[in-house]
C-alpha cells in the first residue's frame, strides 16, 4: 500500500528549520579532539626517534608506489559510486517514487561535494534536488534518508561485530563494546519495527508523524536488502585496504583486514571533515606504528571523499540545472 502525505500538510517553517550552533559545530569539535590527540602522539613518536614531526611522518610516503596505488583507488571509488546511488535509488523507488538509476546517480555524485564536510548533508541535497524535480513532499524524502541512515547504521555495527570477533583476541580491547552495541541495536530494532509495522504501542501519535513514512511503509525483507546491497562495498574495501597497505609497507592478510576495517567504517561514518574518527582508528587498531598508519588513513580516506567530490563536479551542472532551472 502507497501512503501520500500531501507536502502542504507541513509547515513551510518545518522545511528550514535551522540546526542549533552545536549541531554545526560538533563536526569540527571531534574533527580538532581527533587531531590535537594525534599530534600529541605522533611528537611523542617522532622524539623517540630523534626525529621532528614532518620529517617522520614523511618516511612513511618514500616507497610507495603511486601508480599502484592509484590502480587501486580510482577504480575503488567509481564502484562505490554505482553501488552507492544503487542504494539510494532503491529505497526511493520503495518509498517514494518511481525514478530511473539514470537520475539519482548524478544527484548523488553531485552530493559527495558536500560530504566533505558531512555525509548526512548531502542526504539532504538528494532530498531537495526529489522535492524539485519531481514534486516528492520534502518530508517523504528526508523520512527515505533517514531510513537509509539507520540501514547504514546497522550495516556498520554487522560488519563491526564481524570484525571484532573475527580479531577478539589482538583487536584493542576498547573496539570489545562493538558486539554488545550490536546486541542492544538488534533488541532495539525488534521492538522499533513491531512499534512502526504497528503490532504494538497502537495509538501512539509518534508513530504517525510524516518524518517516519518510511519506516511504517519498510518491510523486514528491504531492511536486509540494504544491508546486502552494501555488502560488496565492504568486501572490495578489504581487498583494495589490505592491497593499499602492502605499498606502505604493512603487512595484513585479506582475513585480517576484514576484522578492522569494518571498525574503521564505523569510524568514517562518525560527523566531521576529514574522516578524523577514522583515521584515528587506524592508528589505535596499530598502535606500534602510529606515523605509517597516520599517513595511510589520512591519504586514503582523503583521497576517497576528494575524489569522489571530484567526480561530482562532473555532474554539478546537470544537478544545479534540474533542481534550480
Amino acid at each position: 500500500m502507497n501512503e501520500t502525505i500531501p507536502s502542504t500538510s507541513i509547515p513551510a517553517a518545518a522545511t528550514h528549520k535551522k540546526a542549533k550552533p552545536w549541531q554545526r559545530l560538533l563536526p569540527f569539535l571531534i574533527t580538532a579532539a581527533c587531531f590535537a590527540y594525534l599530534y600529541s602522539l605522533l611528537s611523542r613518536a617522532a622524539a623517540g626517534e630523534s626525529s621532528r614531526l614532518l620529517p617522520y611522518l614523511l618516511k612513511s610516503f618514500e616507497n610507495v608506489s603511486w601508480p599502484r596505488w592509484l590502480a587501486l583507488m580510482i577504480p575503488y571509488c567509481f564502484l562505490y559510486l554505482v553501488f552507492d546511488s544503487l542504494v539510494v535509488w532503491s529505497v526511493i523507488n520503495w518509498f517514494n517514487a518511481k525514478i530511473r538509476y539514470a537520475d539519482i546517480l548524478p544527484i548523488r555524485a553531485s552530493a559527495y561535494i558536500l560530504s566533505l564536510v558531512n555525509e548526512q548533508v548531502s542526504k539532504g541535497a538528494i532530498a531537495l534536488y526529489l522535492n524539485r524535480r519531481d514534486g516528492v513532499p520534502g518530508w517523504e524524502i528526508g523520512s527515505s534518508m533517514l531510513f537509509l541512515m539507520f540501514c547504514e547504521y546497522y550495516s556498520l555495527i554487522l560488519w563491526g561485530t564481524i570484525g571484532v570477533t573475527l580479531r577478539w583476541g589482538t583487536i584493542q580491547p576498547v573496539f570489545h563494546i562493538i558486539p554488545w552495541v550490536a546486541l542492544g541495536s538488534g533488541i532495539f530494532f525488534v521492538f522499533f519495527h513491531l512499534f512502526f509495522s504497528g503490532r504494538i504501542g497502537s495509538g501512539i501519535a509518534l508513530r504517525e508523524r510524516p518524518i517516519f513514512r518510511a519506516f511504517r511503509l519498510a518491510k523486514v525483507w528491504q531492511y536486509g536488502a540494504v544491508l546486502v546491497l552494501r555488502a560488496p562495498l565492504v568486501i572490495a574495501g578489504v581487498v583494495v585496504y589490505t592491497l593499499a597497505l602492502r605499498l606502505f609497507g604493512g603487512s595484513v592478510s585479506f582475513g585480517e583486514m576484514l576484522g578492522y576495517l569494518p571498525v574503521i567504517f564505523f569510524g568514517a561514518a562518525m560527523p566531521g571533515p576529514m574522516h578524523s574518527v577514522a583515521i584515528l582508528f587506524w592508528v589505535l587498531l596499530f598502535p606500534d606504528r602510529p606515523g605509517q598508519m597516520t599517513a595511510f588513513g589520512f591519504v586514503m580516506h582523503n583521497f576517497f571523499i576528494l575524489f569522489n567530490a571530484g567526480v561530482g563536479l562532473l555532474f554539478l551542472r546537470r544537478a544545479t540545472r534540474e533542481v534550480f532551472g
